[in-house]
């Protein structure tokens, strides 16, 4: 096909980014907005050799799983790829990538897959679940202060104050900063100028204890007038922390690395299960409570822990799972390698008053065969060993040296909980080969009216 050549596509699929899928006589399209089982006409925007990207031009023929989207502006924004497939449906695409991924890259099989894949977790209700928002803040064409969200790779700011996944109290507390900006003359900040103050404002909430952090990202070194936005934004219900932090650069990183405090504390407390979390500005936590207390459960019970174990928990964050296992494990080695989660993660143990966690600061694929080689130099040859080894890595999965270090390590059990199924599957088929094999698998959707699943695999030694 053409550029700008007009076609008629069914959709049969969606991209990893959210993009519809059909072909026109074996030429793969792919069309923004798309819903499998649509019929729609589309024009050709970009053409390459075997695929093209089409722009939807209007829908000739609706899907049956098509569905209103609860947000005004679904489309526009970047963060809801498929809102207006129906809930029942994303739940079966996303098995379905997860299936496909394992088949395709790991090489397992269907009737092995058919037999271990447990059906995907899933919510009741799939819209105001996250815990965490981050606005940019801009100006419009008339020179009135907007935020909201970015469209899609893009810097455009879809003006948007109540967003669909997030809590409804965000609506308010923008509505109090964007008042506050206005009778201040606050600028927003200008990413062509690098002119003006405020250039995010991060939102937390706790599920289980309700409170409420506001931190916000300014360009400068000083809050002017910050009295008057406290005094309001301190009449929200629930409100704990508000802080702001400094970020001068001329970046895509939203916080900065100073933190001060304008009112309250620097963190919110939440509870995942049981287990109490300190939250600051700058903490990595799951944004879906609901969905991360169900992750984290089925990874304590694949560990089949009975409190003789020893567990490394590798990519641990600010110890999240770590301290979730240590309520059944002997010890627990937690190994991250930002410094200021380790240093989170240890004052959550303290919080929970667990002793039974240790806590290293590094990259996983270092810490770890360092371990197992000075392991063995200081026992005369006797290897390091685990019971049970845990892995949440980052989308880009684990290395090739860490992955042999586990092998090597031989332990009973590997816990892999996964963001993106395609290195999992890559990670699986290394272990797979290398003495282990594959029990059980779940996905769990964290992420609804997004492309984005999580998934937590057991992987058994074969020995055993």
């Amino acid at each position: 096909m053409k550029k700008n050549e007009i076609a008629v596509v069914k959709i049969e699929d969606i991209g990893v980014n959210g993009e519809g899928i059909g072909k026109v006589d074996g030429y793969t399209l792919f069309i923004k907005d798309g819903i499998i089982g649509d019929v729609v006409e589309a024009k050709v925007m970009k053409a390459k050799k075997n695929y093209g990207y089409a722009r939807l031009m209007r829908i000739l023929e609706y899907s049956k799983d098509r569905v209103g989207a609860k947000c005004p502006v679904a489309r526009q924004c970047g963060g809801c790829q498929i809102q207006e497939l129906a809930y029942e449906e994303q739940l079966r695409f996303k098995e379905k990538k997860v299936r496909g991924n394992l088949e395709r890259i790991g090489g397992f099989s269907s009737e092995l897959l058919e037999s271990v894949m447990e059906k995907i977790c899933g919510m009741d209700n799939p819209f105001y679940y996250r815990n965490k928002a981050q606005f940019p803040f801009g100006t419009d064409k008339n020179g009135e202060i907007i935020t909201g969200f970015y469209a899609g790779r893009t810097h455009q700011i879809i003006p948007n104050r109540e967003c669909a996944l997030g809590r409804k109290e965000n609506e308010k507390i923008l509505g109090i900063i964007v008042d506050f900006m206005n009778e201040y003359r606050i600028r927003a900040y200008d990413e062509t100028t690098g002119k003006g103050l405020v250039r995010h404002v991060l939102i937390r909430f706790g599920f289980t204890t309700k409170e409420i952090m506001v931190c916000l990202v300014v360009n400068g070194d000083n809050f002017p007038h910050s009295e008057k936005l406290v005094d309001n934004l301190r009449k929200v219900e629930g409100m704990t922390s508000i802080t702001y932090s400094i970020n001068k650069e001329n970046t895509n990183v939203i916080m900065g690395k100073n933190i001060r405090l304008l009112w309250g504390q620097t963190y919110i407390t939440d509870y995942i299960g049981n287990v109490k979390y300190q939250i600051s500005p700058l903490s990595f936590y799951q944004v879906n409570p609901k969905q991360t207390e169900n992750l984290y459960q089925y990874a304590l019970d694949y560990a089949g822990l009975t409190g003789e174990e020893t567990v490394w928990d590798l990519y641990c964050g600010i110890g999240t799972i770590s301290l979730f296992l240590a309520q059944k494990a002997k010890k627990v080695y937690g190994v991250e390698i930002v410094p200021q989660a380790i240093e989170d993660a240890k004052r959550n143990a303290n919080l929970n008053e667990i002793k039974n966690a240790e806590f290293f600061v590094g990259k996983a694929e270092e810490i770890l065969p360092e371990y197992y080689e000075n392991y063995a130099r200081e026992h005369e040859g006797e290897k390091a060993y685990a019971d049970v080894i845990v892995v949440d890595p980052p989308r880009k999965g684990c290395e090739e040296t860490l992955l042999c270090t586990m092998v090597e390590m031989s332990p009973k059990r590997i816990v892999y909980v996964s963001c993106d199924s395609a290195t999992l599957a890559r990670d699986l088929k290394y272990l797979c080969e290398n003495g282990y094999h594959l029990k059980k698998v779940r996905a769990v959707d964290m992420f609804p009216n997004t492309v984005h699943v999580e998934t937590c695999v057991l992987l058994q030694r074969r020995t055993m």
